[in-house]
Order: structure tokens, then sequence, then C-alpha cells
């Protein structure tokens, strides 16, 4: 049975598709062809040649461009058949050539820093608020990266000859913050833009379509969708994908089939998942808005399924009272997730870095799953109702209510 797939940039289809109809059918459209309804999971970590010069040959490809290699699989580390079918799925949804999975997501970012690198190409400039881990990649400098920190505003006054990435998360994690990112595309000139697009995913806005070069996934999040498997991706054009494959090969940051097969399966339900959370978030927005007890709620033009809000108690005792929503890290899953920045996800920044960028010390992020809105809201209630320590025991003080952004 030929379980190769169809390739990111072999677009067999006759007519442009919606989105919807691209999460069910990307990365399957040869199943049909080959008797097979469901995609199969090829965990083989090496294939079989008898013909060495050939295989010489097709080595000598990749190391030259880094494009997948004609014909059978040739090794585990240098691609996967199963993990291919997620990668095209992932690029046809957001709109570009290719995508290129990694291990993680911080492997993914690690392999765009890295192949940026070896161009001599080590400087950054980001935009606070970043994830956590990115912040701290680029700030510690582990990968012999520097950085240069500011506002949407000031990216083209920041830009050197030796900078290599221009990298924003928008919304961003954990306070929802939203850049224009055509303005920011523009802003970087020849410098390719990297978008954290985790939160929004492709159902929400395909950042290629505004300029940006690289379009970053933890996929462990909404693409997946359950909660079960670690991934990162990025969707970018075909030049830079070979790039990242060869760092990938090389580093050794692959995905494993069986978190490439469960990928595929999750993005077949990635609409209905986040419109349907989204759904309940704004309802949920609504409510905690109008409520007293809760100082600001921060929730991007764009809708989504992430909710930030700061309280006027202390927000570990909401942590603690909550009952049926999980209070664990990490987000995008079906069920409802709540967390401290403060404390988890952004701990790993400088504090007064943390600030600065919005991440106050009472503030919550939630991110919102597929339960019914009455019994999320009723368990929120109930948390919020807890009694609060006094105020004094929180650093920060909290902010005058907003409206919903």
């Amino acid at each position: 049975m030929d379980t190769t797939s169809t390739r990111a940039h072999d677009d067999i289809r006759t007519a442009p598709r919606a989105l919807a109809t691209e999460a069910v059918h990307a990365g399957r459209d040869d199943l049909a062809r080959q008797g097979l309804h469901a995609p199969p999971i090829d965990l083989s970590t090496t294939y079989p040649s008898y013909d060495s010069r050939g295989e010489a040959a097709r080595i000598d490809a990749f190391a030259t461009t880094g494009a997948e290699p004609d014909g059978p699989p040739v090794y585990g580390r240098l691609g996967n058949p199963t993990v291919a079918r997620f990668e095209t799925a992932l690029a046809r949804l957001e709109g570009t050539e290719a995508a290129v999975a990694f291990a993680s997501g911080m492997a993914a970012l690690s392999a765009v820093l890295l192949a940026r690198a070896s161009m001599g190409l080590r400087h950054v400039v980001a935009v606070r608020p970043l994830y956590g881990c990115s912040d701290h990649l680029l700030t510690a400098g582990l990968l012999g990266s520097e950085v240069t920190w500011t506002d949407p505003a000031g990216v083209a006054d920041a830009l050197r000859p030796d900078t290599g990435l221009v990298m924003v998360e928008s919304p961003a994690n954990p306070t929802l913050a939203e850049v224009d990112l055509r303005a920011v595309a523009h802003a970087c000139g020849s410098v390719p833009l990297l978008v954290d697009n985790t939160f929004a995913t492709p159902v929400l806005q395909r950042p290629a379509e505004h300029g940006a070069r690289l379009v970053l996934h933890s996929a462990t999040k909404y693409l997946g969708g359950h909660g079960d498997v670690l991934a990162g991706v990025v969707a970018c054009d075909e030049e830079f994908a070979g790039r990242l494959r060869q760092v990938r090969f090389a580093t050794g940051g692959v995905l494993h089939p069986l978190a490439g097969y469960l990928l595929l399966r999750g993005l077949s339900t990635l609409p209905v998942r986040v419109r349907a959370a989204s759904a309940t978030a704004a309802e949920l927005v609504r409510r905690l808005t109008a409520d007293p007890r809760v100082a600001r709620v921060h929730y991007p033009r764009i809708g989504g399924a992430m909710i930030a809000f700061e309280v006027h108690g202390d927000p570990h005792e909401v942590i603690a009272g909550v009952r049926l929503i999980t209070p664990a890290v990490s987000l995008g899953s079906v069920d409802t997730l709540i967390q401290h920045p403060a404390s988890i996800s952004h701990r790993i920044v400088d504090e007064d870095d943390r600030r600065g960028a919005g991440v106050s010390d009472r503030l919550l992020r939630m991110s919102v799953g597929l339960e019914d809105v009455e019994d999320l809201w009723s368990d929120l209630d109930q948390a919020l109702r807890r009694p609060f320590r006094s105020a004094g025991n929180c650093a920060s003080s909290h902010s005058a209510p907003a409206a919903a952004h």
C-alpha cells in the first residue's frame, strides 16, 4: 500500500474550497484512490532501498535545498508520510505553500531562529507580550540570538542589517492584545515577519494574507484540540520550509507519526470547535464585563475562545475555587482551562517586563471549551464568590473597568 501523501505544493483540487471543507479533506485527497477512508499511520523509522546510488542522490538534493525527497521515504528524521499529511493540511488552511511540523511549538520557534542565525542574521525584533517561554528564549539568547523589544510602531526603527526576524503574537498570550499585522508586515520591509497564530487559528485569521512570511502554531493547543498531543508547526513558503526541514533533520526535533495522525484528525473539527467555543466565550465576556467582582476583561476584536480578566480580589482564590473548570496550563482543549499567568505561563519572564507588557498579578487567563455556558458561568460565579484575601496580598493594583477588547 502506498502511504506517501500528497505534498503541500501538489494542489490536486479543481476549484477553491471553503475552510471548513479543507479542514475535513486536506491531506486526505489521495485516500480514496488507495481504497482507504481513514489515513494510515506509518510508524516506520527507516525504509528499505536497494538503490543506494539513487538514495545518495536524493540525500544530496535534500542537503542542497531542503526539499522533500522524491520517491519513497528514507528515514524517520528526514520525513514521515503521516506527518506530511498534517503539514499539507495545515498549509492549505493557512494559505501557504508549505508547513513543517516539529515536536513542540518551542522546537518550531527554535528551528526558525537557528535557520536565520545560520545566515548570520541573529538579531530579532519582537513585540511583547509573547508566550512566556518564547519571551525567555529570545531574552536569554539561548540560541545565540539578540532581541530588541519594541511596540508595533517602533518595528521599522528597530531593524538592523543583521535582523533576521520580526516576531509578534496576535492575539497575544495572555493579554489578548492585537496587532495590525498588515502594518507591521509593511514596516518589516524585506525582513520576514513571524506571527504566532496559536490563539486565533486559521479559522479566525490567516496572517499570510496580511503579509506574514512565517506563521507559528503551538499545535498542542487548538490544532490538536483534545489535550493529548504535543507539537509545533510553521506554515511558510517552500523556500523557507526547505531550511526548516534541514534544521529539523540536523537537530532531531521531529514530530512522532502518531502525533501527526492526531493533529490531522484534530484539524477536521477545528472550525466547528473554534466557532462553538468562541460563541460561549463571547457570552462569558458579556457576563464578566458586567460583574462588579471583575476589574477588567480582555477579549480580542476578532473573537475567539480565549478570555483574560482581572479580579478585584485574590486571583489565587478563584483558581482554588473552580470545580468544573480545570485549573491547568495550556489551552485550546475541548474542556475549559484557567490559569494565573504571573505564576505559571509567564513566571519565567522578568517581573518588570511582565508587568510592562500588561500581565498584572491579578490577571487570569481562561481557555473556553465546549461545555454548556450556564454550567461554566455557575462554576465561575461560585469561584468569584469565595472570600478574597486582603487586596494587599497582591502586589499590583487593579485596573478600572473597561470595555471587553
